[in-house]
């Protein structure tokens, strides 16, 4: 906890170290809108599915909790870096950095857990169709979800308390847009690869064992529904797991590329690296709500139902209020 025989007390963040100032006012802008469109996209969600009746099954329960983890996760993030692009506030605490560190990775494993909860539901589902209303209720998809929560938060103290007992003698600057675990750990000076090894450890199990689950349960979907005669039976299967599709490659794909890349020893620019990470981890939280809406039958029925009920509300509203020609 000290550098150079000084302890510390705080952190700086760096954000996109190389962005040249005049830039600054730009980016800060879209990180904005991108922080609105998070925060309200995925409250909707959350108000919508609570408020609507019919939509009180497990695999809206398993969106909501998506959403409330990319809700959490853009509040935690995007505030810190703005801060820093409108009021040159780039300071965080020595123990807001840790605390920012768990519950970064905390919602990154709670989100990857969750994808494997909604791929067991679509895989129930299909595999299991005249048993799954019995076996894939609401409270054990709400049990699920919750270990979903629980195992990562367990786990996350550990990674934390290891990351707080190296001393940190490089630097105390974090290049990246808030605290994550490597950006912290290389700034220590003993001891550093027994938390590298840790912190690759619970990414790997925390990304790679629900990935495993889910493609193989996808697998065993596809086997199952080319056995269904019918092509457009086959069709409307199929179509009932774009929404879980899209939603699972938008936080796969992108981290599987990163870490392939870097296997390969391909490198990339600090900037570069750091608008990759932000990417990845924020733009799906801004559309999976779209996809939520408009690849859902039902969400988007309910929307339309909704709409066409309030403008025939206001229709009429206006209609009684207008004067009448005598």
């Amino acid at each position: 906890m000290s550098v150079s025989g000084f302890q510390i007390n705080d952190f700086f963040i760096t954000g996109f170290p190389e962005l040249l100032p005049e830039y600054h006012s730009l980016v800060s802008t879209l990180l904005f809108l991108l922080y609105l469109v998070i925060a309200v996209g995925n409250i909707f969600i959350l108000v919508f599915v609570i408020w609507e009746k019919r939509l009180h099954k497990p695999s809206y329960l398993i969106f909501c909790h998506l959403a409330l983890t990319d809700l959490m996760f853009g509040t935690l993030t995007l505030p810190k870096i703005l801060s820093k692009y409108w009021f040159n506030d780039s300071v965080i605490s020595f123990y807001s950095c840790f605390a920012q560190m768990y519950f970064v990775h905390f919602l990154g494993a709670a989100h990857s857990f969750i994808l494997m909860v909604m791929a067991l539901d679509r895989f129930t589902a299909i595999c299991a169709p005249l048993r799954y209303t019995s076996l894939f209720t609401n409270a054990v998809a709400s049990v699920l979800c919750g270990l979903s929560w629980l195992v990562p938060a367990s786990w996350m103290v550990f990674v934390v308390l290891d990351a707080l007992s190296l001393p940190f003698c490089n630097s105390n600057i974090i290049v990246q847009c808030y605290c994550d675990h490597l950006s912290i750990i290389n700034l220590g000076c003993e001891n550093v690869r027994q938390s590298t090894v840790y912190g690759f450890i619970g990414a790997m199990v925390s990304l790679l064992l629900p990935l495993a689950f889910i493609i193989l349960s996808y697998f065993v979907i596809i086997v199952t529904v080319l056995r269904i005669s019918s092509s457009e039976g086959r069709l409307r299967t199929l179509s009932t797991c774009t929404p879980q599709l899209l939603i699972t490659g938008l936080y796969y794909l992108p981290r599987c590329f990163v870490y392939l890349a870097n296997f390969l020893g391909f490198t990339f620019g600090v900037s570069v690296r750091i608008a990759v990470i932000v990417l990845y981890s924020l733009l799906p939280a801004a559309v999976n709500p779209v996809i939520y809406c408009f690849k859902t039958k039902e969400i988007k029925e309910n929307l339309k139902r909704k709409f066409l009920t309030t403008k025939k509300t206001i229709t009429t509203k206006m209609g009684s209020i207008m004067p009448t020609d005598k």
